[in-house]
Parts: structure tokens; C-alpha cells; sequence
């Protein structure tokens, strides 16, 4: 009787041991973690990177429903970073033994500061701090880099910053793949058809915060002789002084958009019916505002 009451506490610590459900490689040990906003709600959205001591990546990601992850890594002593926007980041370092779990528990991100807003005024678009880049998919399988390296833009902020508004000018013979001959076919009837349209150009007057440090920045592009409504996925990163003092504002920009809607629709195929270019551009903006006066 003893002995099957020792068999059975053996089998159910088995069962509701927290390891065992997974298959611990040896050598290997078990990290967790539930993370948690400052009213003890999950935080979905924040990623982790667990790395070694030397900072070397381990594993990274997201989180489950719950706000959790749990993950199987080899023995040893770890760094755990966790970050969400409209957070300030945690960071920790545990121990993680073989056959064991290390669980950090909860952790709770505290709610982050947003960066200060850039002054109602004029500002410039400073081009030796600037890119305005794109990817394009080639043949289904690579992905080509370019961008314009002539342009010039100016915002105007004002209070509240909802209200501002931007327009940008590109000049579209400035585009640059690397590939001259390449290049070549982009500004000619194919593509951006550069004599007859020589100009891209951006118009804003719509800011949406979208929460932190996340902004929306709806306008019209128009490109190639056709207009359409563009929104920006924005991240606002702050100002700064530079070499001179002067004031500047940085943000980071995305968009994606598709060939067809601007009638730029040549289109070549394989011999396997695949496109040798895919028919939407994701566009990439690094932007730094100098302020007028």
C-alpha cells in the first residue's frame, strides 16, 4: 500500500512538474517568463532576445496570448532582454541548470515617456542625414536595393502637431540600383518615365498618433502622372543637437506600395510564369529635420 502511494506522488509530481511535458535535451535547462503591463495585463505585443555572455543571440520572438514564452536553451548563464513600444525596456541576466526551469515569473514593463515633440515652426529636410530608399523582389527570389539620392522637403510643425504639414520633392533621375544599365531601364517609358515626369512628389497635412512613439502620416504621392493616397507607418525617435548646435528631429518611415496603382506596369515573365519584378515596393525613409532659423 506504501508503495503504491510512493508510485502514485511519484507519477503525479511527474505530471504536474513543469517540465515535464517537454523533451529536455541533455545538458539543457528550460527558461520562462509572463510579462506584464503596470495593471497586471499581458503585454502581447513585446518581443525577447535571450543571448549568451558574449552577446550572441540565442533565441528570440514574441510572446503567447498569455504574455509568456518558454523556451529549452543549454545550460548556463544568460541575458534576457524584453521590449514593447510604448515601454521602457527590461533587461536581466539568469542562471539556467541543466534539468531545471528557470522561471523569471512576472515582469512589468513600465509605461515610457514619449519623446519630446519638435517645436511649432518651419523645419528642413537635411539630405546629407537622409535616405529615401526602396526593395524591389527580383525573379521571385532576390531583393533589390536602390534609392533616390536627390530630394528636398520641408514640414511644418504646429500645436498641436496633428495639424502639421509636409511636402517632399524627389528627383526621379536620381534613382540608383548600382546597376547603371539597370538604372537606365527605371528612368526610361518602362518604369518612371523620367522626361516626361521628372518629379515625385509628397504632400501631408495629416499626423495620427498612434500611440508612443508610433505616428500615421497620410498624404498624396504622386508618381508617374498618378496620384494616390499614401500612409506612412512612423517612428518618432526624438531630437538632438548637431555638430553646431543646431536643432534636429529624426524619425523612421515605411510604406508599401504596388506598381499597378501608378500605371507603372511593365512587366516581363520567366519561363516559369514568374515576374522578373514583383509588383509592389516597400519604401524605407531615415529623416532628419533641421529647424529653420
Amino acid at each position: 500500500m506504501i508503495g503504491r502511494r510512493r508510485g502514485s506522488r511519484t507519477n503525479l509530481e511527474q505530471r504536474t512538474s513543469p517540465l515535464a511535458a517537454l523533451e529536455t535535451p541533455p545538458s539543457a535547462g528550460v527558461l520562462s517568463c509572463r510579462v506584464l503591463d503596470p495593471v497586471n495585463e499581458p503585454v502581447r505585443h513585446a518581443e525577447f532576445v535571450v543571448s549568451d555572455t558574449t552577446g550572441r543571440t540565442v533565441m528570440s520572438g514574441g510572446l503567447d496570448p498569455f504574455g509568456s514564452f518558454v523556451i529549452t536553451v543549454p545550460a548556463g548563464e544568460y541575458r534576457l532582454a524584453v521590449s514593447a513600444e510604448g515601454y521602457t525596456p527590461y533587461r536581466t541576466t539568469t542562471t539556467v541548470v541543466e534539468g531545471t526551469l528557470a522561471s523569471l515569473g512576472d515582469v512589468t514593463l513600465q509605461v515610457a515617456q514619449p519623446p519630446e515633440l519638435p517645436a511649432p515652426g518651419d523645419w528642413e529636410v537635411e539630405p546629407a542625414h537622409t535616405s529615401i530608399g526602396f526593395t524591389a523582389r527580383h525573379i521571385g527570389l532576390a531583393r533589390i536595393h536602390g534609392r533616390f539620392n536627390s530630394f528636398a522637403g520641408a514640414v511644418r510643425i504646429t500645436d498641436p502637431v496633428e495639424r502639421s504639414a509636409m511636402h517632399v520633392v524627389i528627383d526621379a533621375a536620381s534613382i540608383d540600383t548600382g546597376v547603371r544599365m539597370r538604372d537606365d531601364h527605371l528612368r526610361s517609358a518602362d518604369f518612371l518615365d523620367v522626361a516626361a515626369f521628372p518629379t515625385l512628389e509628397f504632400y501631408s497635412e495629416r499626423f495620427v498618433h498612434k500611440g508612443g512613439t508610433r505616428w500615421a502620416v497620410t498624404g498624396a504621392l504622386t508618381l508617374h502622372g498618378v496620384t494616390r493616397t499614401v500612409v506612412l507607418d512612423t517612428e518618432y525617435l526624438g531630437l538632438g543637437n548637431g555638430m553646431e548646435g543646431e536643432v534636429r528631429a529624426a524619425c523612421r518611415a515605411t510604406t508599401e506600395l504596388h506598381r499597378d496603382d501608378f500605371t507603372v506596369s511593365w512587366q516581363t515573365m520567366l519561363a516559369r510564369g514568374i515576374a522578373a519584378v514583383g509588383s509592389s515596393i516597400r519604401v524605407e525613409l531615415d529623416v532628419q529635420l533641421v529647424r529653420k532659423g
